[in-house]
């Protein structure tokens, strides 16, 4: 069967990972969305149109991450890739803790599943294992493919993820720097080892945090708190660990999304959400404010046939 003219429209959300003590557990996802769109050509040249962010500064050729990440899916499963026009429209900032090269890799993974639709049975572990293989991590990965809040673990089986549905009263607030921080660099600030009491810490808080966010939002601001990521990556972002301070001093359960620098609030109900972004508003003007909903569906692929 040929794929040569088929083409597909994909949709990835964005994510926010660790959600303050899950380090490298928890994810959430964000409706706030990559689009791309692709179509099979003949022959093997490779044409990707940018626009929004990256646009100017990502590759436009088969150096592309989405292109890579639809090879490496093609060859997984012992397919040859054809020839691509890609559009892709990017709204997810780049290097800011919002999942941007986990909804790259998600896309490209996706994009092939669609291209290889009644060719290929892509399971849902499937997508899971190329998408983790890709990015080194399932936490931000889980929530872009599969949506809402997820719980992400590997072990000599490969990667898994339990998906959770987000109380209706969580409300997302994300504050966007104007500079980045590579996710290497945060992690390089990471010790090896953490004192037992601050472990102890963190299992309370991550286990806190999953009631919080699916039954009980009053309990966001104890359930945020972190011992083992935060503090040590504060004097590589000095304005985010000053955010995340004065977000929580006024009541506000705030977190690094991600490696960071954006900090995401996580609120009880929209009007604790307007005073959050009121108060970064007149504290950190330059820092855009995003007031977003939780995503419950992860990535979507049409197939035109």
């Amino acid at each position: 069967m040929s794929i040569v003219g088929r083409k597909v429209s994909v949709r990835v959300p964005a994510t926010s990972a660790n959600l303050g003590p899950g380090f490298d557990t928890l994810g959430m996802a964000l409706a706030f969305y990559d689009e791309l769109e692709v179509e099979a050509v003949a022959g093997n040249d490779v044409i990707v149109e940018v626009t929004g962010e990256g646009a100017g500064e990502v590759a436009t050729d088969e150096n592309n991450l989405v292109v890579k990440c639809i090879k490496f899916t093609f060859d997984r499963f012992g397919q040859k890739m054809p020839g691509l026009r890609i559009k892709a429209h990017n709204v997810i900032p780049h290097g800011r803790g919002m999942g941007s090269s986990g909804a790259a890799v998600v896309s490209g993974i996706m994009a092939a599943k669609g291209l290889l639709d009644g060719i290929v049975e892509m399971s849902s572990s499937d997508l899971l294992d190329i998408a983790t293989e890709l990015e080194g991590h399932p936490d931000n990965v889980a929530p872009a493919l599969f949506g809402s809040l997820n719980i992400a673990w590997e072990d000599q089986k490969g990667p898994h993820t339990k998906k959770l549905f987000v109380h209706r009263g969580v409300s997302p607030l994300e504050l966007v720097p104007t500079f980045k921080m590579s996710t290497a660099t945060a992690r390089s600030l990471q010790p090896e080892s953490v004192p037992h009491e601050d472990a102890v810490f963190n299992v309370s808080r991550s286990a806190l945090l999953v009631a919080a966010l699916t039954q009980s939002p009053e309990l966001l601001l104890a359930a945020t708190e972190d011992k083992l990521h935060q503090d040590y990556r504060a004097e590589a972002m000095p304005e985010t660990h000053a955010l995340v301070q004065l977000m929580r001093e006024n009541g506000h359960a705030a977190v690094v999304s991600g490696a960071g620098p954006s900090v995401l609030v996580l609120a009880s109900d929209p009007a604790e959400r307007l005073e959050a972004a009121k108060l970064a508003a007149e504290k950190y003007p330059q820092w855009r404010a995003l007031l977003l909903a939780v995503d419950f569906k992860g990535a979507t692929v049409v197939t035109h046939h």
